[in-house]
């Protein structure tokens, strides 16, 4: 037999003997050559020649008709997916499965009756009633936006209980300003009947950062116990080279992120972020707290401090009527801007300049921009201002006038009630009134004027950003607080490293 090759080589072969003893043997050379058609045809018929060559020839079709033909007699041959019927198997009886059940292993989800047990006997005298534990000690947890009370049921302490424990407890803190997570170590007492929810034995939770509180059963009520917690509230200062990012050195010196991000958002007007060098060094100082149990909680960020090369950048907050932004060394602070939309929604349905008057038919100067809204919409100070005036102003109905500095002055009309007073100061976005249609008005909308030196103009050419600047007494209390901060240094300062 003879295996061909692709390759021109035959894998395993043997000679093929002439059955002609007057034809010499001759042996079929490996290989896709070998005797001439005529000669080879006389010895033997390839019924499976490579069906990838001489397509088309008789050859081919042959060796497709042989292939065909295996094909068909495999599959006829096949045997059928029928599947073959058994017996059920015989139910155990109840001495084997005992004997099955106790060499077992269950799971304790499966109810775990794997192993032998003794069969209860004459002896046994079921129970009347189940009997209950003395105490039941557990730990709850207050979860975010829970109540204390709401926490303490849900561990079985009953209504009244709860509701006492929260009410003792306002002279400490208010109970919804516990902090969510706040583990409560409860315990509670024998109960007289099982209809009715188990006394609170006692009750120990930490109230607030630097106080633990304690209750107590004596005897019919309860006892409160306040035990105080050592608190260390020096400030933590963190000094450090930017190195690969301003954001990761103060990171890994251990900086909480918010005051990252702070420092990040109240430099950034200062200083280009993208000008930040690696050789730049920068400090901070955060408010933070160290109870004795080690428990540290941080605050609010209270100076900035970036050194590029020659030129330094020392900022900290500061108030100014009630308030707060970041300033620089010089007393400049943080740009304010911005005008805010004196109604939230509204459409704008008349602007400045001349018109015809919807009540008075005649045209006139309509010195300032309608906005359409609902009766009784709040009405926001676009800025920060002083009111100079409230109260009635002929054909603009109830009106109020606000002085924002620097010559500028707001005013809004035809409210249906106003909500502040002369004299009072009022910030960006403030609720100072509400839409009405008082005076001369054909429907509740709010009448919006704008004053550049007491004269009334056009609100589209107005810039409302201020940016406050500090002068006199204020300015040299400000840099006294500055450079103290700058030169602050805690027993413990956390260095930055690259």
């Amino acid at each position: 037999m003879f295996q061909q090759s692709d390759l021109g080589f035959g894998g395993a072969g043997a000679a093929i003997i002439s059955l002609d003893r007057s034809i010499p043997d001759v042996r079929i050379p490996f290989g896709r050559s070998g005797l001439p058609k005529s000669n080879a045809t006389r010895f033997s018929i390839d019924m499976l020649p490579d069906l990838g060559v001489d397509i088309g020839s008789k050859i081919w079709w042959r060796g497709l008709a042989s292939c065909l033909a295996l094909c068909g007699l495999t599959i006829a041959l096949a045997p059928g997916f029928r599947t073959i019927p058994d017996r059920d198997a015989t139910p155990l009886t109840a001495s084997a499965w005992e004997e099955s059940r106790a060499q077992g292993i269950a799971p304790l989800a499966w109810g775990a009756d794997s192993g032998r047990r003794m069969a209860a006997t004459d002896a046994v005298q079921p129970l009347t009633d189940t009997p209950e534990r003395p105490q039941i000690d557990l730990t709850a947890t207050l979860g975010e936006g829970d109540s204390l009370a709401r926490a303490l049921q849900r561990a079985g302490v009953g209504g009244s209980e709860a509701s006492r424990v929260a009410v003792m407890l306002k002279d400490i803190v208010d109970p919804d300003a516990i902090a969510p997570g706040t583990a409560l170590g409860i315990a509670l007492g024998r109960r007289a009947n099982k209809f009715e929810p188990r006394p609170l034995q006692s009750l120990s939770l930490r109230a607030r950062f630097d106080m633990r509180v304690h209750f107590e059963r004596r005897g019919a009520e309860l006892a409160m116990h306040l035990e105080p917690i050592a608190i260390d509230r020096t400030p933590l200062r963190i000094d450090g080279v930017v190195g690969n990012g301003l954001y990761v050195a103060a990171r890994a010196a251990g900086a909480p992120p918010s005051a990252i991000q702070t420092f990040i958002r109240a430099l950034a007007p200062k200083v280009s972020m993208d000008n930040i060098e690696a050789s730049d060094r920068f400090s901070m100082v955060v408010e933070q707290q160290r109870a004795a149990t080690g428990e540290v909680e941080y605050g609010k960020l209270l100076y900035i401090g970036l050194e590029r090369g020659n030129r330094a950048t020392r900022m900290i907050p500061w108030a100014i009527d009630g308030r707060s932004s970041w300033f620089d060394s010089v007393g400049v602070g943080q740009s304010r801007g911005g005008f805010a939309m004196p109604v939230a929604g509204a459409h704008k349905t008349s602007g400045f300049g001349w018109r015809l008057h919807p009540l008075l038919g005649y045209s006139r100067m309509h010195q300032g921009t309608d906005y359409g809204a609902a009766y009784g919409t709040p009405i926001r100070a676009v800025s920060d201002g002083v009111v100079n005036f409230a109260g009635w102003h002929g054909g603009h109905g109830n009106m109020i006038k606000l002085s924002h500095g620097g010559g500028l002055g707001t005013g809004y009309a035809h409210m249906s009630r106003m909500a502040v007073a002369p004299g009072t100061r009022v910030n960006q976005g403030q609720i100072i009134g509400y839409v009405g249609s008082t005076g001369l008005s054909t429907g509740p909308h709010l009448h919006f004027e704008v004053y550049r030196g007491g004269v009334p103009v056009n609100s589209s050419s107005v810039s409302f950003a201020s940016t406050p600047l500090l002068t006199g007494a204020a300015l040299a209390a400000f840099n006294a607080r500055l450079n103290a901060m700058a030169t602050f240094r805690p027993a413990k300062t956390r260095i930055a490293s690259r």
